[in-house]
């Protein structure tokens, strides 16, 4: 997802854009653009690259007297959708006559009808985007009121967007609105921002109003007025942002991945705090927003999820089938709303996004509470449309989480859901003796990953076996088979290099012919019930001459492997969590030694608000 950053008030623009977009580099990005608004004209600057070329750039396009000079601005990293990576296609686009500057996230559909009904009028189109349509359009619409004009314009298109828009005719202005795209603007002392992230304003204030989709906002130094397309007045409350801006930075870490992975222990403490009720054998999820009762009425849990949060799903689909003994199931959620699905009031549906934003899970929400269903939200971001949208749920409390491949976000999740199962069991056919077992075991989680995290040196030792190679698998079951997909998938995301999970079963049905000497094998053969399957689904790729990287519990013999990762003995749900940090750590090792750009892959956004 592209970022976007924009700034009203006393102070120079340019530092506090550039800053801002820094902020928003792990949101993925090819290239990147500011415009100013100073006096009655309107500037611009684009460049293809890292921010740190657009700051380059700025140095030698403009005094430094120039750059301190206070202004309003708006500025964008893009990650293309129209058109490939060049100055013409980056952000900001400008109106007919260059009056009207606009930055956007998002997609708008019916792009090529407009562009077409513009040209008929003579416009000429200088980039490829679908967001110069739109420029065009509020240019068209504006009869000398910014914010009209953008909800003529907006009333007009179809699609999902976050913009911020400024006039030279209006000084000290920038017009924000947003649907499917998020937004949030940042209230200080005598300044305003508007960013796609709380990541890039929390320098200079924790004060935050989230728009909602529908949302049209009026910003200048000292007010926000909001009003909706149909131009009724909307009060949003403000918010405080539950993080510092030390919490964005690195803090002496490479990258922003390992320091997640090692932020894990502190992550499940907040995940697990005040939630646990042990001499009960239970948990307490206020969020949850049901009775004792409305928990029994329950008769089926259908988890949504995309990428990571999916995997986590379906870790959540075991324990509730286990410990609640509730029918579960895993749907992605691209697909839910498209396959007209079967959904009842007794259905509970849990919805799982680290963002609270992702556009296909967000539209999968509200499918399932158009057809009656109870509807939970899982996310990690306060504020966010799921979380609002939903009305309960459970926040995870991890903490702001910058490198795209999610690391604390999907143990966190994983840690949640098998405390809602706790609950929702204990309510129904699980022991108190049982359910004290499973909250001393999820209790002990930050000490678990602890354990795993002492032995990174073994871990990234573990890691010159991916060298050279260019293809690897994963193999689980039971739960660990959607460990071995998320260990697949941190694989792919950071390092390039092509992994698959498999549920260890289905190797030898079709892929077991892809296997050749020196190939590494994951295999997730920790203690439990179907451990010796796992065994023997390894033997099989053994005698194929395949690298065999167990993952075994401590004290357990590894028959035949190459390499061994060993983790912390606990239940075998819980064992989800320790199993999948050290497979983060292996993932990153492995992409560190082939010097790939960790925190920021390929083609990959952190936030994923388009279809």
């Amino acid at each position: 997802m592209c970022g976007i950053i924009g700034y009203v008030g006393g102070a120079p623009a340019i530092p506090v854009l550039l800053a801002g977009l820094k902020r928003l580099e792990y949101r993925g990005y090819d290239s990147a653009g500011f415009a100013l608004q100073r006096g009655n004209e309107l500037v611009a600057l684009k460049s293809v690259g890292k921010v740190a070329r657009l700051a380059e750039k700025t140095r030698d396009t403009w005094s430094s007297e120039a750059q301190r000079t206070p202004c309003t601005g708006i500025a964008h990293t893009r990650w293309a959708t129209h058109g490939s990576p060049t100055e013409p296609n980056a952000h900001p686009h400008f109106a007919e006559g260059g009056g009207i500057a606009l930055v956007h996230n998002g997609i708008i559909e019916n792009y090529r009808a407009i562009r077409t009904r513009l040209e008929a009028k003579g416009h000429v189109f200088v980039s490829e985007t679908d967001t110069e349509a739109l420029a065009r359009l509020i240019g068209e619409c504006h009869r000398g009121d910014l914010r009209a004009a953008v909800i003529a314009a907006l009333r007009q298109i179809e699609g999902a967007y976050g913009i911020a828009v400024l006039s030279r005719d209006e000084p000290g202005v920038i017009v924000a609105a947003r649907k499917g795209s998020p937004l949030v603007i940042g209230v200080g002392e005598g300044e305003s921002l508007v960013a796609s992230d709380p990541a890039a304003i929390i320098a200079h204030t924790r004060r935050v109003i989230y728009l909602d989709d529908g949302d049209v906002a009026r910003i200048t130094a000292d007010h926000v007025d909001i009003i909706d397309l149909d131009e009724a007045r909307i009060d949003r409350a403000v918010g405080v942002l539950g993080f510092a801006a030390e919490a964005v930075e690195k803090g002496g870490y490479e990258h922003f991945m390992l320091k997640e992975i090692h932020e894990q222990p502190e992550a499940l403490r907040n995940a697990l705090r005040g939630r646990l009720d042990l001499p009960q054998g239970t948990a307490v999820l206020a969020g949850m927003g049901a009775s004792p009762r409305d928990l029994a009425e329950i008769r089926r849990i259908i988890l949504l999820g995309c990428g990571t949060s999916l995997h986590a799903g379906q870790v959540g689909e075991h324990a509730f089938c286990d410990l609640a003994g509730v029918p579960a199931g895993v749907q992605l959620a691209a697909e839910f709303r498209y396959r007209n699905p079967l959904v009842d009031p007794s259905d509970l549906v849990i919805a799982i996004s680290q963002s609270g934003e992702t556009a296909d899970t967000l539209a999968a929400v509200r499918e399932a509470r158009e057809k009656g269903a109870v509807v939970l939200g899982l996310v990690n971001v306060v504020g966010s449309a799921i979380a609002r949208e939903t009305g309960r749920g459970v926040y995870l409390h991890a903490g702001p989480e910058i490198s795209v491949a999610s690391t604390k976000a999907f143990t966190c999740q994983v840690a949640v859901l098998l405390q809602m199962a706790l609950r929702l069991g204990r309510g129904r056919r699980l022991s108190r003796e049982r359910g004290i077992e499973i909250a001393a075991e999820l209790a002990r989680l930050p000490e678990l990953v602890g354990a795993v995290l002492a032995r990174e040196a073994d871990i990234a030792a573990i890691a010159q076996r991916f060298i050279g190679r260019e293809h690897a698998f994963y193999l689980g079951r039971g739960p660990m088979h959607a460990v071995a997909l998320e260990g697949a998938l941190k694989l792919k995301e950071i390092s390039y290099i092509h992994a698959e999970g498999y549920h260890a079963a289905e190797l030898k049905h079709g892929p077991i012919a892809l296997l050749t000497p020196g190939t590494p094998v994951v295999v997730l053969a920790n203690r439990s019930s179907v451990r010796d399957k796992v065994w023997g689904n390894a033997e099989e790729c053994r005698a194929r001459g395949s690298c065999i990287i167990a993952v075994v519990t401590e004290g357990d013999e590894a028959p035949g492997a190459d390499e061994v990762l060993r983790i912390p003995a606990c239940d075998p749900l819980v064992a989800t969590i320790p199993a999948a940090v050290a497979l983060q750590l292996l993932a990153y090792y492995v992409a560190r030694l082939r010097g790939c750009p960790i925190d920021q892959p390929r083609n990959l956004a952190k936030s994923v608000t388009v279809e």
